[in-house]
Order: C-alpha cells, then structure tokens, then sequence
C-alpha cells in the first residue's frame, strides 16, 4: 500500500499562492503555516480571507508503483474536485462526506507518478447548481458564504450563526493507493440477538478478491465459514454476555471482534446491548425516549459541532478531550448535528468507550434542499458509506433525518407560498434517506428530523411540547425570561441554549486590549447571531445590577448563561417521566466565539459547564415554583432506588439560615415531590436554600433566588484566599454567591462556581494542560462583580 499523507505542492489557480500542504489538511490551514495569510481567527481576519473559497486550488505529489494493477483510496475529499494520476482524470467527486475507491489500471505505471488534485472555486459551483435547478432552493441567512445547500459539503463551512464563513478545501480522511486484487474486507454487517442469558451475534463480511476460508474471533471463540460470492456469514453465540450500558448505568464494556482474509483483518470494538427508540401514544401526545437493555434512561448532554471550523486543526486528542469533559459533567448523551459533518471512527470509538450515546443526524441543516435522481443518488451513496462504517456502534442510538427542514418550509418566501411544491421535495429526500438507512441496517432506529412530533407529521415542533422531540428558543431568541423555559412540558427537548461569551483566555486569543469592549468591532465579528450581544446586555439588565469591567461582564454572562439552561434542566427533569431527555445546545466552539457553547473552543470548561455537572448529576433535588411557593422534587437517573433526607431554610443576605421545613423520602426511576415550601416562609432579603443528604452520607446543597438577583442587597463575603501552587484554599467569613476562579492558562479546575455560606472552607484544585506552567488566578463573585 502506497500512503499518500505527507507533504503536497498546493497552488492556486491565479500562480499567486504556492506552499506545501501537509495532508490530510485543510488549505488555509496550510497557508496559514506557510505564513502567507494571518490567522484567520484573529480580530476581523476573516473577512479579509473569503477570497480563499472562490479560487481553484491544486494539490500535487509524485508517488512510486511497483505494479499497475493498483486502487486510488481517497475520503473526506472536500468537496468539488478533479482528481489526475499522470495528467489521466481518474475521478471526479462532489461530495465530501464518501469514500472513493477508482482503478488506476492502465493509468498507472511502474516507477515514478503523479497525483494532482484540483479543488474546485465551491461559490461557482453552488452557483452554477442553482442556476440549473428549476426552482429556487434558498439555504440559511446564516451562511454570508451562498449556495452551499446545492454541494454536499459541511453546511457551517459556509457560515452560521457561531461560525466563521471561509468554506475551507482539502482531503481529511484516507490517502492511499491499494492493490486492487489483494484480498480485502469492505464492510462488516453486525447484528445483536438477546435472548436469556445470551446474546447471538450475525457477522456478515462483504469480501473481495477471495473464495476461500475466513475466521472470525468474538469474546475468545473462534469460527470460520466459506466465502460465497464475496459474502460470508457467522453466528457467534456468547452466553453470560456483559453487556454495555451508558454512563451513569452501568459499565461500557466492549468486545473486540476480528474478521480475518489472508492477511487482511477487520476489527471492530462491540458492546452488546439492545437500544430502543420509543415513541408511544399516551394521554399527552407522542411520548419519546431511549430505553437500553430494557432500561428507559434519561438522556442528558448536549449537541455536537465539529471540533474545529478548520479540519486541519482537529485533532483526536482534542475530539477526546472534548468528549470526555462532557462525561465528566455528568453527561450521558452528544447529538452530532446535521450541520456539520459525519465524524471519524475516532470519535464513535471514544463515545463506545466513554458510554456516550450518539444521536446521529444525516447531514442536512436549516435549508431546502435538491431532490433530483442525480442528487439523490450522491445521497444514497453518502448514507450507505456512513452507516455501513458506523453502525456496529453501540454509542448509536438513533439516525435523524435532518435538522430542521421542516421548519425551514416555513421560513423562506418561495417555499411559504408554494408548500406543497417544497413539502413533496423535502419528503423525496427524507424518504430517500430512510430507505437508504434501512437498506445497510434494518435494525436502525429511525427518526425523521430534528425536531419532530413524529413520522408523517410536519407540525410545529418548535412551540407544541406534547409530541417527539421539541428544539425550545423561545427564550433565547424571543428574549423571554428565564422563568419561561417551565411554561413548555418538552417529552424530550433536543436544541435549547442560551449565550455567553468566551472566557477572558479565549477572547485574547482574537482581541487585544482595545478590542475588549462588546460593542468593539472585532467583538462584534466574534458574534455571528443577530442581536446577541445586545440579548446578552438586555437579559444581564434585567437579572443582575451592572457590571463595571469588561472581564466581569464575561464572567457574568456565564454566570446567567448557567442560570437560563438550570432552569430549563432542573425544571424539564423534575417532569420525569414524562420528558425522558435535555441536550443543550452546545457543547463545543468551532472557534473562539461568542455562542452558545459549556466549552470554549480550546475545551476549557466555561462556568455553565461546571454547573452542569451539578444539575446534571444523577441525583438532583430541583425547587419548582407553583401557585402557592415552592415543591422541593427529587429525580434519581440511577438505576437503584435511593432514600433522601432534606432540610430546607430561608437565607438572609448576611448568610445566616433558619430552617423552615425538613423531609425523607424514597425515589426510584420517576420524579418525587418531597418537601413543599410555602411562599411566605421566605422573606423579601431571603432565599431558598436546601440541603439533601443520601444514605452513605453525601451531602449536597442548592439555592434558589424567587427574584432577580438585582433585588438583593449583597454584602461582601470577605473571602480569604491562599495559593499554594495550583491549589487555593478559601474562607468564606460572609455569603458569597458564585464564586469562581480563572486561570490565564489552559487546564481543568475541580469545582468551581460555588455558593459559599458563612465560615466554609475549601479547597480548590487546577491541573494546567501543561504541567510545566504556572498559572494566575483572578476571582469573582457575584458582590465583587456587581457592586461597586
């Protein structure tokens, strides 16, 4: 096999621009480290860098054969492009998300060749798609960069409203030149069959150039069968299976599988378990939720974007790491949204080993797309690649459809006026993809889209609440108020958010000093949602009394970005069962942006992400308002039942308590009032604070404001701080509420953001990315921020 990685001649079609580009990369990546373009990152470069995307550029390399009878492998291949092996045209593709297998038979030649690969301007040939369709088909006022729904290349290269518009070029996946006659396996087929205390597992391997004997190996046994017409077939029976569960459920325990043909073998990681999507018909509407192994679990996490706006910068590391901050926040669930892209078999693998289960979009987000026999057909051949590749998985939960294309006939001039007309195209290629789906897995759990109230319904899912799964951004882009997010009953909420911006260390990274301002230009070009820093100002106005500094607005902002999504968690889990899942939009950034995201785009934890490993651990106890005060209800996501002790109190602003009701109780799966709170029990200066305690001991706290912390006369909490190294030690003699630590370096604090009662004490821990460097840590809390 002949690896094609390494270092390529890239050029652009003027003669102006030449540098090496070390693939798999992406184009201005290489420029980039060429030092022929600033960071596109930085201040308003982008702007000054768009021209990159409306240029033909061509990447070319030599390469040696020792036989002719050779394959070109190639995947991720971004996006229009014509593909030369000795100036012969070998491909041409349009459609980033397959893979490529063409014979270089009779093009190649023993001895020294080149390969040339020529990425095509992607606004000519968006255009030109449009020009040639025979009604209009609009995409996204998101995407500053056009016609990107008419290519089957990432939505968000062309801009979003948290991303950067630069349409990036390149080839990301495999890069390599195969004998075509050596014997290989294509794909595997693997399907689970649970009975009592087995599991019988059905192998199929697709296999070329080969009629002989293949052994599979499963959980140390070993068979072999007869390969008939390239497909051969296995059953292997393991009894007293130990099957996977999700985090928080169990252990992802995971078996390796190898399939043999000579000397080629296939592996594949499986975890054995049954995953159910259940959508039922009760008293409320359509019900939804994930039952695995029998057992309905609460999906809590959030939504997934690609790592980086530049692919050439995501590394497996970082996807990992990204990953696992979501696990350790208590997550159990990521949705990789239809906006973005299919992700390599590094993040199922990490997801599989983490217990993260994977709702999976198709790639198609926001706008109306072609349906046409050509179009389609690039359609079912992108499906059938990405389900045959990831399907084994047992992170998968379910395929959807698409994100949001039912809203998006009611959002364009053309389609408002001729429904039917869009309705029927949007439904050919929905029905496309299911069939597709089906055609690789027949066992796949199917959803339509992205949000839904089911099959065959095109309702607003956006504002009814009984039915599928609901996307709620009423508050956020309607500027509702908080309080909001418990007026909607959601039977499982899959897109809600609201922003923040970056931490202080992300926003150095794109603004200097006399930037730092929100209404800054450069600050402004890192907001890409229309009026987002002004809702962020406008809801800080109605919550908070007035920041004075720049880094304390940030730190504010994330305080109240935390506050929104508990109230919509807290409140959407304390209706279990009813409602079976939330997951936030969003959990990563593609670049240091102002968004929606727990974690800055480097994958340090904004505040709200250490404040969702509290409202998103397995046992919670949630105030929920109601005519009269306040019911304090506990949730159990753990799978045995657990005996809770409560006191509730009344806090004063000088951080003195009296206690004004206590309960025990015992909770099982579903929700359980406990303790209720009458309203008159606390005063106009005074909180609701609770404590609960569980039967080993652990001893938790909360506190919920019944008014807008504006109305409290905060007195300073006369905090007494001391470093040692990377660990702070801290005294509390007043009330201190949300106090929290930032360091001016990469790494992980292990609590944070903390409500600190009068004379507490304790100790907080930083790990620096690089154990070498020495962080500074600046504080905040809610009285230094804001009163002055």
């Amino acid at each position: 096999m002949n690896d094609l990685s390494g270092d390529w001649a890239l050029s652009d079609d003027s003669g102006a621009y030449a540098c090496t580009m070390a693939m798999p990369t992406d184009g201005i990546s290489a420029l980039h480290a060429a030092g022929l373009i600033p960071d596109p990152y930085w201040g308003r470069n982008e702007y000054d860098l768009r021209w990159i995307c409306e240029r033909d550029w061509t990447a070319t390399r030599g390469f040696d054969l020792t036989e002719t009878d050779v394959d070109l492998v190639l995947s991720e291949v971004d996006t229009v492009v014509t593909v030369r092996v000795n100036d012969i045209i070998v491909l041409e593709a349009e459609n980033a998300f397959r893979t490529y297998r063409v014979s270089l038979n009779g093009v190649g030649r023993v001895g020294s060749n080149t390969i040339s690969v020529t990425f095509h301007n992607v606004v000519a040939a968006g255009s030109a798609r449009q020009e040639a369709h025979p009604f209009d088909l609009p995409q996204s006022d998101n995407c500053p960069i056009p016609n990107g729904n008419m290519l089957r290349k990432p939505a968000f290269d062309f801009g979003w409203d948290w991303n950067i518009a630069l349409a990036p070029f390149g080839i990301y996946g495999k890069m390599a030149i195969e004998p075509s006659a050596a014997p290989r396996i294509d794909r595997m087929a693997i399907v689970q069959e649970h009975g009592d205390g087995f599991v019988d597992v059905e192998i199929t391997a697709y296999v070329n150039n080969w009629q002989g004997a293949v052994t599979a190996t499963l959980a140390g046994q070993t068979v072999m069968a007869d390969c008939v017409d390239g497909v051969c077939d296995f059953s292997i029976r393991i009894a007293d299976p130990v099957l996977w569960w999700p985090v928080g459920q169990g252990d992802p325990h995971l078996y390796r599988l190898a399939v043999t043909v000579a000397k080629a073998t296939a592996t594949r990681l499986v975890g054995l378990r049954t995953m159910e999507l259940v959508a039922e018909t009760d008293s409320a509407g359509l019900g939804f939720k994930f039952r695995v192994n029998g057992r309905d679990v609460f999906c809590k996490g959030a939504n997934w974007i690609p790592a980086d706006a530049l692919p050439g910068r995501i590394t497996d590391a970082k996807t990992r790491a990204l990953l696992q901050s979501a696990v350790d926040a208590n997550m159990n669930m990521v949705r990789v949204w239809g906006g973005g892209r299919y992700e390599p078999d590094s993040f199922y693998d990490a997801c599989d080993e983490l217990g993260l289960m994977v709702w999976q979009d198709f790639m198609f987000a926001c706008n109306l797309y072609p349906s046409d026999e050509s179009y389609l057909a690039n359609v079912r051949a992108e499906v059938a690649d990405n389900v045959a590749r990831i399907h084994h998985h047992a992170c998968l939960a379910v395929w959807c459809g698409d994100n949001e294309l039912i809203g998006a006939l009611g959002w364009y001039a053309c389609s408002i006026k001729d429904r039917d007309r869009y309705l029927v195209n949007y439904d050919r290629l929905n029905r496309t993809l299911e069939v597709a789906l089906k055609d690789i897995d027949p066992t796949a759990n199917w959803w339509p889209s992205s949000p839904s109230p089911g099959p065959m319904n095109f309702g607003d899912a956006w504002h009814d609440d009984g039915s599928g799964d609901m996307h709620f951004w009423s508050v956020w882009h309607e500027g509702r108020d908080f309080d909001h997010y418990r007026d909607v009953s959601p039977r499982f909420c899959s897109e809600f958010g609201f922003q923040s911006y970056p931490s202080m260390i992300e926003i150095e990274r794109f603004a200097g000093p006399e930037d730092q301002n929100i209404a800054a230009p450069v600050l402004e070009s890192h907001q890409k949602n229309a009026g987002g820093n002004a809702r962020i100002a406008e809801t800080m106005f109605r919550y908070f009394r007035w920041p004075e500094k720049f880094d304390d607005f940030v730190y504010l902002s994330q305080i109240q970005q935390g506050l929104a999504i508990k109230t919509a968690v807290t409140h959407w889990r304390s209706l279990k069962p009813h409602c079976m899942g939330t997951l936030i939009w969003q959990l990563n950034d593609t670049w240091p942006v102002c968004s929606w995201a727990s974690l800055n785009h480097q994958g340090d934890w904004k505040l709200m992400h250490h404040m969702a490993q509290d409202f998103f651990a397995p046992l919670l106890v949630t105030a929920v308002p109601d005519d009269s005060g306040y019911m304090l209800r506990v949730v159990n996501d753990a799978p045995q039942p657990e005996t809770v002790a409560i006191s509730a109190y009344a806090l004063a602003m000088d951080g003195r308590t009296r206690q004004i009701g206590q309960a025990e109780v015992m909770t099982d799966a579903a929700s359980i009032d406990a303790l209720h709170v009458a309203a008159d029990q606390i005063g106009p200066q005074e909180m609701l604070h609770y404590v609960w305690r569980t039967a080993d001991g652990q001893q938790t706290h909360d506190t919920f404001a019944p008014r807008p912390y504006k109305s409290y006369d905060l007195q300073s909490p006369q905090l007494l701080l001391r470093v040692e190294g990377n660990v702070i030690h801290v005294r509390s003699e007043g009330l201190a509420h949300f106090f929290a630590v930032e360091a001016d370096i990469a790494g992980r604090f292990d609590q944070n953001v903390l409500t600190l009662l009068p004379e507490t004490e304790t100790t907080m821990c930083f790990t620096p990315a690089d154990p070498d460097a020495a962080a500074t840590f600046t504080f905040r809390d809610l009285h230094s921020a804001t009163y002055r």
